[in-house]
C-alpha cells in the first residue's frame, strides 16, 4: 500500500493532464478535414502510402509526411488523424509538466511549489482554446508534432544536465530529437537558443557564455548541417525565394509588430479563435504599431537584464518571444499570423499566470482556488466549443467570415463548402461577397462564372460536375 500511495502521489498530475485533454478534446474526433488538410493530407499523393512517401524522398518535412502516411495506412480515416493529434497534444502537456517542475526546482522552489507551478502551467497549456488550431485542425499537426520533438529534446537535455547520469547518450539523443523536429517543421531550429536561455536563467550556477555554448555545441553543429542540407533541396530554395518576394525584410519587421500584438490578444480572446484571420500586412508602423514595438522592446529588455535577478518572470517572457521568433521575425510569410504560432509560446504566459495565482494563494487561498478553477473551466469549455467549429466545412468557414468579414479567401472557400452541400444560392452570394471585397480575386470570379454556366468547381461533392 505505501508503494501504491507513493506511485499515486507521484503520477496523479500526469494522469490529470491526460484526463483533461481527453475531456476537452473528446469531440475533436468528430471533426472533418478543413482548409489545407485537402492539399497536404487528402490529395497529396506523397502521403497516401508508406511506399509513396519513401519514393518522394528527399523533400520538405519528411517526418510530418511520414506521420500522415502512417495514418492513411492505419485505415482509421479522418477520426484516426484527429486521435493522433490529441495524443500528441497530451504528450506535449506531459513534457511541459516535467520541464516546468525541473525549472522551478532549479530555482530552489519547494517540491510542493514546483509541483504546483508545473501542474498549473501544463493545465493552462493543454486547455487554452488557441491550441485547437494545432490539435483539432488535422494539418495543424505540423506544429504539435514538431513541438513534441522540440520539447522532448529540451527535456532530455535538462535531465542530462541535472542528473549527469548517462549524460553522453542523453546529450546525443537531445540533438537527434531536435533534428526530428526540424524534419517535421522548421521553427524547431530555435531549440539551441532555448537551451542557452535555460542555462542563463539558472541562478543557482554561474553563467558563462563559452561554457553554455559548449554544452549546446552538438545542437548548434547539427543545426548548421541541417541548414546546409535544407538549402541543397530545391523545394527549400523555392520556399525562401517566394518568401523574400512577399515583402521586404524591413517591411516584414514592421508588419510582424502588428502580428505579435494580434497573437498576444488571442491569449485573452478565448471566444475569438480564428483559423484564417488574414491580418493585413501593414508596412507603416503608425501610432499603435509604435506603441506595440515599445512594449516589445521594453518587455524583452527588462527580461534580459533581470534574468538572473528575477529568473521566473524573465524566463517566461523570453520563452514567449523566442518561440514566436521563427515565425514572427525576418523571413516574410504569405499569411502574417495564425493561432498555432502560439502553441509552445503559450507556456510563457501560462507560467506567469500560474506564478501569479500561487502568490495570490499566499494571502487569499480561497480566492486563488476559485480563480484558477474558473480559468480552467472557461478555457476548457471554450476549447470544447471551438472543436465543434471543425465538424464540417460550412460551419468552419462561417466562423471564419464571422471573425474576419474582410477576408475574401474565406468567403470564396465558404462558397465552395456551400456548393458542396448543394446550397447554390448561398454559394453564389458568398462568391459575390468575395469579389466585392477583392474585385481582382480570380478564384472567386472563376467559381462564380462556372456556377452561372452550370458547372461547379472541381472538388465539390454530389452537386459538382467537376472540371
Amino acid at each position: 500500500m505505501p508503494a501504491a500511495a507513493n506511485a499515486l502521489r507521484r503520477w496523479w498530475p500526469a494522469f490529470l493532464v491526460v484526463l483533461v485533454v481527453g475531456l476537452a478534446y473528446a469531440n475533436a474526433l468528430q471533426a472533418g478535414f478543413q482548409f489545407d488538410d485537402w492539399e497536404v493530407i487528402v490529395r497529396d499523393p506523397r502521403v497516401q502510402s508508406l511506399a509513396a512517401w519513401w519514393d518522394s524522398l528527399p523533400g520538405m518535412r519528411p517526418l510530418l509526411k511520414l506521420s500522415y502516411a502512417l495514418n492513411h495506412a492505419s485505415g482509421a480515416g479522418v477520426a484516426g488523424f484527429h486521435a493522433v493529434n490529441v495524443v500528441i497534444h497530451a504528450g506535449n502537456g506531459l513534457l511541459i509538466l516535467f520541464l516546468v517542475r525541473a525549472f522551478a526546482t532549479q530555482l530552489a522552489e519547494t517540491p510542493a511549489a514546483a509541483g504546483w507551478l508545473a501542474l498549473a502551467t501544463a493545465l493552462l497549456f493543454v486547455l487554452h482554446p488557441v491550441q485547437t488550431e494545432a490539435v483539432t485542425y488535422a494539418s495543424g499537426r505540423s506544429t504539435s508534432l514538431s513541438s513534441l520533438f522540440a520539447l522532448g529534446s529540451i527535456a532530455v537535455w535538462v535531465h542530462a544536465r541535472e542528473t549527469r547520469d548517462h549524460a553522453i547518450p542523453l546529450l546525443l539523443v537531445s540533438p537527434l530529437l531536435m533534428l526530428a523536429g526540424i524534419a517535421t517543421k522548421e521553427p524547431v531550429a530555435i531549440v539551441p537558443a532555448v537551451l542557452l536561455l535555460w542555462e542563463a536563467a539558472d541562478a543557482s550556477r554561474p553563467f558563462r557564455w563559452r561554457a553554455a555554448v559548449g554544452r549546446t555545441g552538438v545542437h548548434w553543429t547539427l543545426l548548421g548541417l541541417a541548414l546546409v542540407l535544407a538549402f541543397s533541396l530545391q523545394a527549400y530554395r523555392d520556399f525562401v525565394t517566394t518568401s523574400l518576394a512577399t515583402r521586404s525584410l524591413a517591411g516584414n519587421l514592421v508588419a510582424q509588430t502588428e502580428g505579435i500584438r494580434y497573437l498576444a490578444g488571442q491569449l485573452l480572446n478565448i471566444d475569438r479563435m480564428n483559423a484564417d484571420p488574414a491580418l493585413p500586412a501593414r508596412l507603416d508602423l503608425g501610432a499603435r504599431g509604435a506603441l506595440t514595438l515599445i512594449v516589445i522592446v521594453v518587455a524583452g529588455g527588462l527580461a534580459m537584464t533581470n534574468l538572473r535577478r528575477f529568473p521566473l518572470p524573465a524566463f517566461a517572457v523570453l520563452w514567449f518571444f523566442l518561440w514566436l521568433a521563427p515565425t514572427n521575425s525576418l523571413l516574410p510569410r504569405l499569411d502574417l499570423v495564425n493561432d498555432r504560432q502560439l502553441y509552445v509560446a503559450l507556456v510563457g504566459p501560462a507560467l506567469l499566470l500560474a506564478a501569479a495565482i500561487r502568490r495570490l494563494a499566499v494571502h487569499q487561498a480561497g480566492l486563488a482556488v476559485v480563480t484558477f478553477a474558473m480559468v480552467l473551466g472557461l478555457t476548457g469549455l471554450a476549447t470544447h466549443l471551438r472543436n465543434d467549429v471543425y465538424r464540417d466545412e460550412v460551419t468552419f468557414w462561417r466562423d471564419v467570415v464571422g471573425q474576419s468579414p474582410h477576408n475574401a479567401r474565406a468567403f470564396n472557400n465558404l462558397g465552395i463548402a456551400l456548393a458542396d452541400q448543394c446550397d447554390l444560392a448561398r454559394a453564389e452570394a458568398a462568391w459575390q461577397r468575395a469579389l466585392t471585397l477583392n474585385p481582382g480575386y480570380m478564384r472567386a470570379a472563376v467559381n462564380l462564372q462556372l456556377l452561372r454556366e452550370g458547372v461547379l468547381p472541381e472538388g465539390v461533392g454530389p452537386c459538382g460536375q467537376g472540371l
